[in-house]
Formats: C-alpha cells, structure tokens, sequence
C-alpha cells in the first residue's frame, strides 16, 4: 500500500502544463515545451505515473516549427 502513496514523478510536470494551458487561454501551441517535457517524464515513468495516462508517448510536442514559435512574440 505504501507503493501508492509515494510522490508521482511527473506531477509537477503535470501542474506546468495546466498553468501554462491556463495562462495562454488553453492554446496547446504555446505550451509546447511543457508539453514535451512531461512527455519527456512519462517516457521514463509511464509505468509508475498516474499523471501519464492519456500522454502520447509516440508524439513528440516540440517540432522545428514549434521550436521557434512564440520566442519572437516575446
């Protein structure tokens, strides 16, 4: 029982990504690095993260076109 109460690996990722969704009016485009980054965890913790459920772990978030997005708005 103690197994399930251990700290999820990927739940900070998780809580970026819906404050990221949140400050951009839930354009997935413009949270593309938290995307990748929690799926960067989930690749390595899908096994034991309950926050990976419903990641895609064959997208990647990040494309070249993505890459450069949103840096030059800044």
């Amino acid at each position: 029982m103690s197994a399930s109460r251990k700290k999820d690996p990927c739940k900070a990722n998780a809580c970026r990504i819906q404050a990221c969704l949140n400050e951009n009016n839930y354009q997935e485009d413009k949270c593309a690095d938290v995307l990748e980054a929690m799926r960067q965890c989930c690749l390595k913790w899908h096994k034991v993260s309950l926050c990976c459920s419903g990641i895609d772990l064959e997208k990647p978030y990040l494309t070249e076109a993505s890459k450069g997005a949103g840096k030059s708005e800044k």
